[in-house]
């Protein structure tokens, strides 16, 4: 009865066919059956999740199918004469509608064209930006908060560089974090974050305001960018501050340039110069790969305004109230309390919100585009 397209719930949904769905997915393995796709390890690794992604849409679409054809059937039962079977309809009705709501929730997160990026490790920067040592201590604060939230996570953090403040803070720190889709979490922490309080230097007890720029990155992979060894120029030097005697005494700091875009990559928290220089180009290319994203989203403005998690470095995403013991993201229009908890890594409940609103601003995007 229902071989085909259907209506849903949502009007403005539309589902692809059985049919249509079953092809595309017989098309994606003989694509992927080919040799000179199986040596392309980027390309395979897209259309295995294309394979995925469509191989259960096929199965969400058979299922609701199936449910809304047992709301039919059903529905014509509650009308009946027997009050012990009208019962069981109802209660059957009432189940299938939950059934029905849940799977036509998941086709739409199917439908939502994904961020190939999501499934990235990441490289995240923190730079102190206005209040000087205040901000600096704030920085290595939020960067402490997101080392416990990574612990939570199963995720790994190891430090790249870092400039401490003569407080100990950090002036700048650069992380590189792996794990279970990383990216597709960290990406909303893209911008400024405010803090207001009153810092342990301050006698007269008055409010300052600091700010902190958090950048993070999706690491780059070498298909992604094909870096020229001509277009770099490689300078070693002797790394300076904490690290014993042995980074002191020898040339393992290594600063590279990439002449045509102007980006310097600076990194000496490693032992040895191919470690350094490793780590170097790794954040070289992240930085490139992020250059070119924005210029891709630049062209298709309406792209950006659709996701919460393109902000750029220069926009304020949020604000530290510790007076008030609230954090605002002003992306949401959202707050909440507890900022000792956040600042101890539990940053589900922020990090739930931003998704479910990028979520819905995507699914505006999918079935409403400008």
């Amino acid at each position: 009865m229902h071989s085909g397209c259907f209506l849903p719930a949502r009007r403005d949904m539309k589902i692809p066919p059985v049919e249509q769905l079953k092809r595309e997915l017989e098309e994606l393995a003989v694509r992927m059956s080919d040799p000179a796709v199986n040596r392309n390890v980027s390309e395979m690794k897209r259309l295995s999740n294309e394979h995925n992604v469509k191989k259960e849409l096929l199965q969400s679409v058979e299922e609701l199918t199936r449910a809304q054809q047992q709301q039919e059937e059903t529905t014509a039962l509650a009308d009946s004469e027997e009050e012990e079977l009208r019962q069981l309809a109802n209660e059957d009705l009432e189940r299938l509608a939950e059934e029905i709501k849940h799977l036509e929730s998941k086709i739409e997160d199917l439908l939502i064209p994904s961020d190939p990026l999501d499934s990235r490790d990441v490289i995240i920067e923190l730079r102190a930006g206005a209040g000087g040592e205040e901000a600096a201590l704030f920085a290595s604060e939020l960067f402490r908060s997101y080392s416990r939230y990574a612990e939570r996570q199963g995720w790994k953090m190891h430090i790249v560089n870092k400039s401490l403040s003569e407080q100990h803070g950090f002036k700048e720190v650069i992380a590189e974090i792996s794990g279970s889709d990383v990216f597709g979490v960290m990406k909303y922490e893209r911008g400024v974050h405010r803090v207001q309080r009153v810092p342990t230097t301050e006698k007269m007890g008055r409010v300052h305001t600091s700010t902190v720029t958090v950048a993070v990155l999706p690491q780059a992979e070498d298909i992604d960018m094909i870096i020229k060894p001509e277009d770099l120029r490689i300078d070693t030097y002797r790394a300076g501050g904490a690290g014993g005697q042995h980074v002191n005494k020898t040339s393992s700091a290594v600063r590279i340039t990439h002449v045509p875009s102007g980006t310097v990559v600076a990194v000496q928290n490693e032992r040895s110069q191919h470690k350094n220089k490793e780590k170097a180009m790794s954040i070289l290319r992240a930085r490139l790969l992020e250059a070119e994203e924005t210029k891709r989203q630049s062209t298709t403005a309406s792209e950006r305004r659709q996701q919460v998690g393109t902000g750029d470095r220069s926009e304020k995403i949020r604000t530290f109230n510790y007076p008030q013991d609230r954090i605002t993201d002003h992306r949401i229009k959202e707050s909440w309390s507890n900022i000792p908890a956040v600042m101890e890594g539990e940053w589900d409940d922020i990090f739930n919100a931003l998704r479910q609103a990028d979520r819905e601003l995507r699914l505006k995007q999918a079935f409403h585009p400008v």
